[in-house]
Formats: structure tokens, sequence, C-alpha cells
């Protein structure tokens, strides 16, 4: 087969323009064509307002006719031989008995899976509910700010990912086909087919909740096992290995334990340190969500032609002389800014989008880097309590509502007392609060400085009236669970996993992940045998 980069159409094309489009870059006719497939769709919007959509397909030929086209494109760099990268799913000699997975987002979930295909059998613990009852909880609490620590936007089914964008780009390298593994598992249980392609693919909240429950189900169906509203509080440990975990309800014995537990588990991190596991701080970023009209990005980033196209998302980020960095995060188009706390009298917010993206806001983080001038990173649960601290600030600005901050006002250090040209797309009730009470002098001026800069690539993002939303604290973990070559802490046996450990960031990478710990559990089974 052959691989066409950089074939270039109108936004206005159809489909079948793009088989019209392979024929004439190879000059060969429409029958030599079996099949073809796009591989990844992009948009160029460098000459706007003229648009372009920018695809990479791969075409199916004869053999012969394949050689002598190759042979004609040697000194096209678009044209090359395509070698695709296939996933082999690791596989179990023999049982070793019943791994347990601690989690149920992404990370767990893909570990879950390849057990289950492994006929292994796993037992997934999840502190949290369903994802449909979580749903109800998640409802309840942003109409009446009511919460359940234990079934919010950071604990349940799914993950801390399932209630924002359901964003799948990753920076990973990918060189065994896990990412392509991962988007065609969602496709397979529930999520558009265009995930598979686009750039920036996203399935959305709405579709994304329809998809975990399905995933779940055909786990069960395979022999697994899920513990709902069951919280690993305690680990059994002999001779500096892992023997099984202790929930509320049940204990169970296994010599392999993944821990998925996401980047919010904060009492679970404690009961790790406290029983001697290898951890350490880590770095991660803070800051504001902040909003703008979605008409206002997306023709910035298009040109008049942007309402024939999805919403547009952006990416900003800059390096300051002091050093910070300053970045936008999980970027939200046509989105919700939702409160997404899980602990009483703290509050933090994140973003959401579902599927059509069709609020009137896009949304994103605005975050500075923290680390070393913040808290004392030689204890590993300092960044935890930094986070808390700047929380439980925000919950003190406004009383439990979302603060949030006119970025003009922000600049000046005075309170807001009404929306500019445009109003907040929350979920969970807000108020206008003194933002600049939350961070140090430094982590302020970050911003400022870095929303000037910003307003150069994308006019009007330092608008007086964009509106700023208190606080973005649970970008990452601000725990790394250290693991050796094998995947396995100091603690034998047990997997730090997925984001919460400190080594995936978002949906995809998490699930990637999960593949990885899932195919070390069986490789040092195997070993073992």
């Amino acid at each position: 087969m052959i691989k066409i980069d950089q074939l270039k159409l109108d936004i206005s094309a159809k489909d079948n323009q793009i088989k019209n489009a392979i024929v004439k870059k190879l000059r060969i006719d429409a029958s030599a064509i079996k099949s073809y497939k796009i591989l990844k769709r992009s948009i160029d919007a460098r000459k706007k307002p003229d648009l372009y959509f920018v695809y990479s397909v791969v075409v199916d030929l004869d053999n012969s006719l394949e050689a002598k086209i190759l042979k004609k494109f040697t000194k096209d760099n678009n044209v090359n031989t395509y070698k695709p990268k296939t996933y082999i799913l690791p596989s179990l000699n023999k049982s070793k008995g019943r791994p347990v997975v601690v989690g149920a987002g992404p990370a767990g979930l893909f570990a879950a899976y390849v057990f289950a295909l492994n006929n292994m059998s796993p037992i997934v613990f999840e502190r949290g509910k369903k994802v449909d009852d979580r749903t109800e909880d998640i409802l309840k609490f942003w109409e009446t700010g009511v919460l359940n620590t234990a079934s919010n936007v950071q604990f349940g089914e799914g993950g801390a990912g399932t209630f924002s964008d359901g964003k799948l780009n990753t920076l990973v390298n990918d060189k065994l086909g896990r990412n392509q593994f991962v988007l065609e598992t969602f496709v397979k249980f529930g999520a558009p087919s265009n995930i598979l392609y686009d750039n920036k693919p996203h399935i959305g909240t709405d579709i994304l909740k329809q998809v975990i429950a399905n995933m779940r189900n055909q786990i069960i169906n395979l022999g697994g096992e899920f513990h709902f509203d069951s919280q690993v509080e305690n680990f059994i440990i002999e001779n500096g290995s892992i023997k099984g975990v202790i929930s509320k309800d049940v204990s169970y014995y296994s010599d392999a334990v993944v821990l998925a537990i996401g980047h919010s588990a904060r009492d679970t991190f404690e009961t790790l340190y406290k029983m001697g596991f290898d951890m350490e701080a880590k770095d991660f970023a803070v800051g504001f969500r902040i909003e703008h009209p979605q008409s206002m990005i997306s023709e910035v980033m298009y040109g008049s032609q942007f309402d024939k196209l999805e919403p547009a998302p952006y990416k900003l980020a800059h390096n300051l002389e002091n050093g910070r960095g300053v970045y936008s995060f999980c970027m939200c188009p046509g989105g919700f800014v939702v409160n997404s706390s899980s602990e009483e009298n703290r509050l933090v917010v994140n973003g959401m989008s579902y599927s059509k993206r069709d609020s009137k806001n896009a949304n994103s983080a605005i975050v500075v880097s923290v680390g070393a001038k913040e808290f004392d990173k030689s204890n590993p649960l300092s960044g935890i309590e930094f986070q808390r601290f700047i929380e439980s600030k925000a919950f003190s600005i406004t009383d439990g509502k979302i603060p949030q901050q006119l970025f003009g006002d922000f600049k000046e250090n005075k309170l807001s007392m009404s929306y500019g040209d445009f109003s907040s797309e929350t979920k969970g009730k807000t108020a206008f609060g003194l933002l600049s009470e939350i961070f140090s002098q430094e982590i302020n001026q970050s911003i400022i400085d870095a929303m000037g800069h910003f307003g150069t690539k994308i006019k009007g993002f330092d608008r007086y009236d964009a509106i700023l939303s208190g606080v973005e604290s649970r970008t990452s973990s601000p725990v790394r669970i250290n693991r050796d070559e094998q995947f396995q802490s100091n603690i034998r046996g047990l997997y730090p996993c997925g984001e919460g450990a400190g080594f995936a960031g978002g949906i995809t990478s998490a699930a990637m992940d999960g593949l990885k710990v899932a195919e070390a559990v069986i490789a040092n089974q195997n070993i073992k045998e």
C-alpha cells in the first residue's frame, strides 16, 4: 500500500473528491484504486479566509502498479510505502491469579481490558460510582452545591477526563501502535470514527460516558469484576511485596496490583507514603480558567469562513524572564467552565465540552509552572498541600461558588461588578471575587505578562472582559510514584500507572500507560512460569 501526505482539499470538498485527488496526485485511473483510507486530517488556515483540509491517506493498489508508482515518485517525500503500526496484544502463557486494578479511569480501564482479553478475569476497585450514577451526583452538585466527596468530577468510573472535553490528542511518541489501539477501542465501544484520523480528536462528555460504560460491560463479559463505591483503603504487604488490597467492603489477595488512582486521590497518596512507597513531589502548574466568545476565537483562527468548521481550538505558551512557563491547558472549544471540587471547603475548576461543542464560549486554563518556590520538594506530599492551600482560598473568596473576575479588573486588582460584552458559560454557581488573593504576586504578574503576549498571537485574547474563574490546580499529579524498568514500585508486584502516578497527562496517554503496565504484568508473569 502507498501513503500520500499533504493531500490538500478545500474545506467544502465532498468525500468523493478525496479519491479524485488521489487519482490526480498519482496520475492513475480511478479503477486502479482498490480502496483508500484516511489516516490523518488537519486544517490549514495559513491563507485565510481560504481554508483547506490536509489529508494523509493510504491507498491500496495492485502490487505491480504500486512498484511503478513508488519508482516514479522517488523524489517526492509525500508518496511512500505505507508501514502500518499494528499493536500486538500481549499474550499470557499461563494464568498466575487474577490481577487487581485500583481505579477505573482510562489507565485502569485499558489495563483491565488487556487482562480481560487474556482471560485473566481482572478485579477492578473504584472509589466512585458507575458513570450514570456519578452523573446524577455531579448534576446535583452543580445545582445545589452539595458535594459527594466519593462521586464527583474527579472520582468515579471513567476518571476526571470523562467530564472534560474528551480530547484524545497526545504528544507521546508511539512506535508500537498503542495510540491507534486506544482510538480503535474507543470507536469499537461507541465513539465516532473520525477520531481515528482527526488531528485533534475529541469525543465529548456526553458520548464518552456511554463509551466507558460499554467498555466496562465488555470487560465483565470477558470475566472481569468491578467493585464500585469501594475505595481501596490499605494494601497487604509481605516481605517487600504486594499481596493484596483492602477496601471498605472486601479484601482481595493478589500479587499483581495496578495502581491507577488518578491525580486527585490525595488520601491514597498519604497512605502509600506512610507505608514506605518510593514517591517524590513533582512540578505542575496552576492558574485560572479563561473564557472568550467562541466566535471571536474561531474568526481569529480561521477567518471569515469560520462558521463552516467546528469551533476552533488554540494552543498558547510563553516563557517569561522570571523562569516561569505560562501556557494554555485543556482548551475546550464551545465548552463550559465546571466546578470540579472533590474535597469539602475547597474549590477547583476544569473545562468541559459536549460532543457538539455548541456553547457560546471557548475556555481553557491559563496556568503557570510551580515547584520549589511554592513547596518543599523534599516532602513528596508538599505539592498536595500547596494545592489544598490555594483551593481553600478559592472556596473562601466567594463562599463555595466559583470565583470570577474580568481580566482587566484582575490586572487592576478590583472587584468585577458585572460581565462585559458576553457572559460566562458555567456548570455550578458563580460569584465575583478578587482572584488576585489566591496566588503570590509573582504568579499573578506572570499570568498578566503572558496574557499580553498571548494577545499578540490571538487578537482580543487579553481583552478587558475576558472572564477568569478560579482555581485551576489539577493540571497534573503533584506526585510521582516511582517505578523501575519492569514498571514496578519498590514494593514488588505493585505497578504505579497513569496520570495519578505521574506517568501520563490526559485520556490517551493515560490509556496508553495502562497498556504498557498490562504488558509488563503479563511479561513478568510469563517470566515466573
